[in-house]
């Protein structure tokens, strides 16, 4: 986290004079010793003259873009590679063969490298746990919660717990870890710059669209994973930044080592009727990544009930991928080195079907048993295969309407893809830069909307904000929500509040408090702790001066805390129907420290509404 003023005032006045509980500044006061960071979390500023150009003008934001555009472009080709090279190791391959696309491998090797692999994963992640304990927390997750921020040292360890996994062959993609490092990258570029918080969650943005497109060899496509994923939402001012990180991440990967996903697929005609089958393809792409997201939660919560150690879960679940490895190594790594064979190799429905299923349970026993990845590139493996198989479906019940396997193919890819990252003009676009065709590109996404409507209607979730959902965060997307828990109770308070005790006489109160001098007084015991609120009229209504003022007191239950969210205080101002609550440091102690508002705080939420909705909509 960066250093707020105060700290850095601190900073400065400490150089001279290092006291272990302090130091004093020159009008010998005393300053708090600076609190140690975090570890990671240090990161060293800009000159001040580059911060300032960079918030004062756009253009300066683009030169950011693009030196993230690199960045990301290197580090994920240097992924790529290191991945590539634990399966050359490990599992005797060539270096120009890809580990899902081989005919056959040694069985020996296919069972024990996936086991051992998640052995030795359990044990360094077990390792790594006792020296940062601390949660990664992903760009999706950072762009919605905490506006952009991320620990470049958390996602070294997300990084290397990828590579780790994919290279012992576990069913998972690459993807998370060039997300994870390039969107790291981008919030610590930000950080540098201290960059305003819609700034940093576009930067975010365009770390993950340049490592996408690096991947996929596809700028458009990694641009609107940007928006459609990690920014959540699009506009004028955020697309400039964007595409000149996809476009150079693109040229930075192909410069290297040329395109690590190669799908070229050659256009085929689309008759009107098609359109029927895709559609019904795209629902079940939907319904087969449902399966799949449940079946990841059913797998770790089949090994929680098992009582097995944390670090030994990725070995059992190693071995599982291993056997199943064992009638075609598709099944391993990411599979889409394989998706080319696929959609070229004459395969029997039967042998599709099978192979759709043990890479789906094999992905899923990945995800469940600890081995950290994503969900991506498999799925875009899965999908290819379900379409082929569909179209020997579709060929079989009815010849005259027999519908090409690679359109078939191709929707199938994207509509899985979509069901399980979200995201369908992604898939669209990844569909036209693979192709070269608008037919077959908008086929893909009429299938991808129905695939993401079913998704959201039966399940509510893509696999990324399902998981957020699994630890009780209510994320659908990553539009910033992190604002409202940062508006707290303590932020908006009034500190100033006029205090009495309960034993007053209503005779003395209306001495000291006039009529219209204030509308309501709070009220404390004798040991100083709130006991509830008396308004000023009703004690004038009471003629009985002899009457204390705890006899007309209110919302001695109803207390707002600190540290709650704007949210949760409009819901305690519904439940207690009062327009105004006392502010306590703590439910047992219940000493008073200000007073809020049920206007001030609706004000407040709605400024703060306002100056988002103008943040997303480029004003």
């Amino acid at each position: 986290m960066p250093p707020t003023p105060g700290e850095t005032a601190v900073a400065g006045t400490a150089r001279h004079g290092r006291g272990v509980f302090g130091s004093r500044d020159r009008n010998n006061q005393t300053t708090a010793k600076r609190p140690r960071r975090a570890l990671g979390s240090a990161v060293a500023h800009a000159p001040q003259v580059l911060r300032a150009l960079v918030r004062a003008d756009e253009v300066w934001l683009l030169v950011l873009a693009a030196g993230i555009g690199v960045g990301a472009g290197i580090l994920v080709w240097l992924i790529n590679a290191a991945a590539q090279l634990l399966h050359q190791t490990f599992f005797g391959i060539g270096p120009m063969d890809r580990l899902s696309a081989m005919a056959r491998l040694s069985p020996g090797v296919t069972v024990a490298v996936p086991c051992l692999g998640g052995l030795a994963l359990g044990l360094i992640t077990l390792g790594i746990a006792r020296i940062y304990p601390r949660r990664s927390v992903d760009p999706i997750e950072a762009n919605a919660l905490f506006g952009g921020r991320m620990s470049l040292t958390g996602s070294l360890v997300v990084v290397l717990q990828t590579i780790i996994s994919n290279g012992v062959g576990a069913s998972i993609g690459l993807e998370a870890a060039y997300t994870q490092i390039g969107s790291a990258l981008a919030s610590k570029v930000g950080h540098a710059f201290r960059v305003r918080r819609n700034d940093m969650r576009l930067l975010v943005g365009c770390g993950a669209a340049a490592a996408i497109a690096g991947a996929f060899n596809a700028p458009l496509t990694g641009a609107f994973y940007a928006f459609e994923l990690v920014i959540g939402t699009y506009s004028i001012g955020t697309f400039g930044p964007v595409a000149v990180a996809a476009l150079l991440a693109m040229a930075v990967v192909h410069g290297l080592g040329g395109q690590l996903f190669e799908l070229s697929l050659l256009p085929a005609e689309i008759d009107p009727l098609d359109y029927i089958p895709i559609l019904a393809l795209g629902m079940l792409c939907a319904l087969l990544g449902i399966a799949i997201m449940r079946g990841v939660t059913l797998t770790e919560s089949v090994f929680r009930r098992l009582g097995l150690s944390t670090w030994s879960r990725p070995a059992i679940g190693g071995l599982a991928v291993g056997l199943l490895a064992l009638y075609t190594p598709a099944v391993l790594s990411s599979g889409h080195g394989a998706i080319g064979v696929v959609v070229g190799a004459e395969y029997t429905l039967t042998h599709l079907l099978l192979l759709v299923g043990l890479k789906a349970v094999a992905s899923a026993i990945s995800i469940g048993s600890g081995f950290r990845g994503g969900l991506f590139f498999a799925s875009l493996f899965l999908g290819a295969v379900l379409g082929k198989a569909f179209a020997l479906i579709v060929g079989g019940v009815s010849p005259e309407h027999m519908i090409s396997p690679t359109i078939c193919a191709l929707v199938g890819m994207s509509g899985l893809a979509v069901a399980i990252i979200g995201g369908p003009l992604t898939m669209g676009f990844l569909a036209l830069e693979s192709t070269g065709s608008l037919p077959m590109a908008v086929a893909v996404l009429a299938a991808c909307v129905v695939s993401a409507v079913t998704v959201r209607r039966t399940f509510g979730y893509s696999f990324a904000t399902w998981r957020f959902h699994l630890r009780g965060e209510s994320i659908r997307s990553a539009v910033d929500i992190g604002w409202m828990r940062n508006l707290t109770v303590e932020r908006m308070m009034r500190r100033e509040v006029r205090t009495i005790h309960a034993g007053m006489p209503l005779a003395d109160f209306k001495r000291d408090f006039s009529l219209g001098s204030e509308h309501r007084v709070v009220v404390l015991d004798d040991e100083d702790r709130y006991v509830g609120i008396v308004q000023v009229a009703e004690v004038y209504a009471d003629e009985d001066d002899e009457h204390v003022v705890g006899d007309l007191l209110r919302h001695a239950d109803s207390v707002l805390l600190p540290k709650m969210t704007i949210k949760e205080a409009v819901a305690m101002f519904e439940n207690a129907e009062s327009d105004a609550l006392v502010v306590v440091d703590g439910p047992e102690t219940r000493h008073v420290i200000g007073m809020l508002t049920e206007q001030h705080a609706l004000r407040r939420y709605s400024e703060e509404l306002d100056r988002r909705r103008r943040e997303l909509s480029g004003e």
